[in-house]
């Protein structure tokens, strides 16, 4: 485990460098290989993307063996390089089995969001507050346990839920930092004034997806503070989206 831990540990340190961890997500091992080959520093895996290149949809439908081995096969290609991997909300593991699975995937990191996939499915329905904070800590506790400090990065899903409230998503960002998580991820923040408060009432680093709904691009997200900049399901939606045009021009014998 000497060799996770110190991948995790760099992991770790990335997210409090002098610049901004920036992190195009990959789905398989020829894009995680492509993203180290472009200089990165890490490699982070899409659910959506993984999902959708094993035949799922997102939102935990992929069987978590696959899931797993999917992010197996993308840290065979990234030996020396943190890889942290998006879980969803954890497809119903315990903490300890979580943990171990991640680990003996090869990774270092994991999202973990708070939406309750399995209770109200396609909801968007959040977990309860308090529950997620302890389990968040179990994970952290069964991690430590393993010799590994797992980078975890906490999704707060309420700008996706129907009730979308910036104090709610303050709240459980400072309930999830006093479990143990490393980054806070308020996905779904809708534009720079929010992004700004986000920034400045939670008290460690904040994820956020460039351009999302709108919302600021790389270069402003760097200028207002925001330490972690992933890509989520995007370029592997452009990828796709490319190929779609690219199979319309054949089919009208059209080359490319």
């Amino acid at each position: 485990m000497t060799a996770l831990a110190e991948l995790a540990a760099r992991l770790r340190a990335l997210h409090h460098a002098p610049e901004p961890l920036v992190l195009p997500n990959a789905w398989d091992a020829a894009t995680a290989r492509s993203v180290i080959d472009a200089g990165f520093p890490a490699v982070a895996t899409t659910s959506s993307g993984v999902s959708a290149a094993l035949g799922y949809a997102d939102g935990e439908h992929t069987p978590v063996d696959e899931m797993f081995n999917a992010v197996q096969r993308i840290t065979r290609v990234a030996p020396d390089v943190p890889v942290t991997a998006d879980i969803e909300s954890g497809y119903g593991l315990s903490p300890e089995d979580l943990v171990k699975r991640l680990l003996a995937a090869g990774a270092v990191g994991c999202n973990l969001e708070d939406t309750d996939h399995h209770t109200a499915p396609g909801s968007h329905t959040l977990l309860d507050a308090a529950t997620q904070q302890r389990r968040l800590q179990a994970v952290k506790h069964a991690a430590s346990a393993q010799g590994v400090d797992v980078v975890l990065n906490a999704r707060v899903d309420v700008f996706l839920s129907q009730s979308p409230s910036l104090q709610e998503a303050i709240r459980r960002a400072r309930l999830y930092l006093e479990a143990g998580a490393d980054c806070i991820f308020p996905i779904g923040a809708p534009d720079e004034p929010t992004i700004v408060s986000l920034v400045k009432e939670i008290p460690g680093p904040v994820n956020v997806i460039p351009g999302f709904r709108g919302g600021p691009g790389l270069a402003r997200l760097r200028e207002l503070g925001v330490r972690r900049i992933s890509y989520a399901g995007r370029l592997h939606r452009a990828m796709m989206l490319d190929q779609q045009r690219r199979l319309a021009g054949l089919k009208e014998w059209q080359d490319f």
